[in-house]
Order: C-alpha cells, then sequence, then structure tokens
C-alpha cells in the first residue's frame, strides 16, 4: 500500500476497535491508538481500553504508554505516533490509526506550514546558538512562555519549527494559533479517512448500555485503587469521562446513580462533539454501521473504499 495510513475515526462506542482489528488482520495491519485516555496505564475499564483478548495478537502502539500521573501533551502523541507509524510502514505493514481524540488525529493528518511567515534571519541564528550553548529545552521554554498554544502543539525536539513559531510571534506579535493557513495536510504519509457513525438512538443506546457495564466491570473499584496508590485527584487523567464523575461520587458529591447518570449524559454529549469534529474533514468516507446486515459486510464495504483509494 505504498505509504498509506488507514484512519478510523468516530464517537465513543460505536464500534472503531472491532473494525479496526478486523482490518488488521486482512491487511497486515498494525495499530496506533489516537485516544487521550487509553494512553494511561492502570486506567482500564474507564477508558473502555481494548483487552489483550481483543487485541487478538495484533501490536498496538500509544496505548498503556505512560502513567496516569505524567504529563502528555499533542506534540508529544505527534511525535510517538509519527515514529511507530514510521516504523509500522518501514516493516511493510499497514499503520491503522485508530480512536476518537481530534485533537490528536489533526496532529496526525496536519502539519504546521510555516513557509510563508514572515521570517527574521538574525533572530533564527541567534535562537539557533542558543539552542547549541544551552539546549533545545531552553529554547523551547521561551515558546512556552510567549506562546504556550504553539508550545503544545510542538514537540520540544523540533527545533525548526519551535524556531519558526518564536520567528512569527516576534515579528508579529501574533501567536502561531492566529495562523489558520499555518495548517497543511501532511506529506509524509498518504491518509486514508474513513469515519464510522449510527444512527443516534442505536449509538445512545450503545453509550448508555458501556457505562452501565463499566460499573458492572469496577470502574468504582479501579478510580479508588488509583487514589490509594498515591494518586493526585487533580492530575489531568482524572479530569476524563468516567474518572471526574467517579470522583465526585467517592468525594460524597453526589450519589452512584446520579454519577451513573451524569456519567451517560457527559458520554453523550463527547460523542455529539466528536461527531462535529470529524464531519469538519471534506475528504472522510462515512459509513453508518447498523445500515450492515452484520461485521463482514461492513469490513468488506470498507475495504473495497480503501482498495479504492490506493
Amino acid at each position: 500500500m505504498g505509504n498509506h495510513v488507514i484512519f478510523i475515526v468516530g464517537p465513543t462506542a460505536v464500534g472503531k476497535t472491532k473494525l479496526t482489528v478486523e482490518l488488521a488482520k486482512v491487511l497486515n495491519g498494525e495499530v496506533v491508538y489516537a485516544d487521550s485516555m487509553q494512553l494511561y496505564k492502570e486506567m482500564n475499564i474507564g477508558t473502555a481500553k481494548p483487552s489483550k483478548q481483543e487485541q487478538e495478537g495484533i501490536p498496538h502502539y500509544l496505548i498503556d504508554e505512560v502513567s496516569p500521573d505524567e504529563d502528555f501533551s499533542v506534540a508529544e502523541f505527534e511525535y510517538r505516533a509519527k515514529k511507530s507509524i514510521q516504523d509500522i510502514l518501514d516493516r511493510g505493514k499497514v499503520p491503522i490509526v485508530s480512536g476518537g481524540t481530534g485533537l490528536y488525529v489533526n496532529a496526525l493528518l496536519y502539519d504546521m506550514d510555516f513557509g510563508n511567515a514572515i521570517s527574521n534571519e538574525e533572530l533564527r541564528k541567534n535562537l539557533e546558538e542558543e539552542s547549541k550553548t544551552y539546549g533545545k529545552e531552553y529554547v523551547y521554554r521561551k515558546l512556552q512562555t510567549i506562546d504556550p498554544n504553539a508550545a503544545e502543539k510542538i514537540h520540544p525536539n523540533n527545533l525548526v519549527k519551535v524556531i519558526r513559531a518564536l520567528e512569527i510571534n516576534h515579528e508579529t506579535s501574533e501567536n502561531v494559533g492566529d495562523f489558520k493557513e499555518d495548517l497543511r495536510r501532511t506529506r509524509e504519509f498518504q491518509p486514508i479517512l474513513i469515519g464510522l457513525n449510527r444512527k443516534r438512538k442505536d449509538l445512545y443506546e450503545r453509550i448508555n448500555y458501556r457505562v452501565d457495564l463499566m460499573i458492572e466491570q469496577g470502574l468504582v473499584q479501579e478510580v479508588n485503587d488509583l487514589l490509594k496508590k498515591g494518586y493526585s485527584p487533580n492530575l489531568k487523567a482524572f479530569k476524563g469521562l468516567g474518572y471526574k464523575e467517579i470522583m465526585r461520587y467517592l468525594n460524597e458529591e453526589n450519589t452512584l446513580h446520579d454519577a451513573i447518570r451524569i456519567l451517560k449524559k457527559n458520554t453523550r454529549r463527547y460523542a455529539k462533539r466528536q461527531i462535529t469534529w470529524f464531519k469538519r474533514y471534506d475528504f472522510i468516507k462515512w459509513f453508518l454501521v447498523d445500515r450492515y446486515e452484520n461485521e463482514e459486510t461492513l469490513l468488506r464495504e470498507v475495504l473495497n473504499y480503501i482498495n479504492s483509494k490506493k
């Protein structure tokens, strides 16, 4: 498939994991996860992380990657995910990116393009010298101070982009995030973008069922165990769906019944936002899962589409 990378995106509980694994089996593929919660170790139930059994022996990357108390930015995700994608391609296999975190998908589909921006050669040389003398981290910290939004999007090791962002800010007093034309489709690989969706009623029923299953599987105990291990309740990881609602129950701010009801409502709202996000992509091909009589028919249709894009 050359340098094609398949993306399977869509709302939570739509059925991405199952289709992704089936595709990987047929295409000799390996999976890169684009999920901001499943990358945390020890957080399995609340993130609906696929078990080893569900992974069916297919290599999965960017899952169980960091501890709940580790900082993990979009730039760090992009750096690690692209490294994994290139490794998969180099071994002659097919990378399949699967997930519902829009910012992570965006980081892979688009690059920041500073080609037409105003430049300052003297400033650039000074910053390059500073990086040689004090290290890349020193220059990156300057960007964090001046334009934290840009720093979030650029990996600290990517000195060229760090310096370009500083140049833009210096010359225009504008932040990189204010430059809509700074995004361009990646040239590192050719994405084949597939979106999964369901009728709203069906999707919401699946979300409600999933939440009930999480509670049965021991979500409350999982959150309790993490807190007992000494993880701070203020961690970014605990702001995720499932964890923040159960945290409020453990803090006796509401009942378990209320926590479950709120979690279902919040998850449905999140799914709606995910669909809105992915509908922005004009090159996405949507598949309405419940239109197909079974999983095999859906898989066949998706494979036909992938083959048509090679």
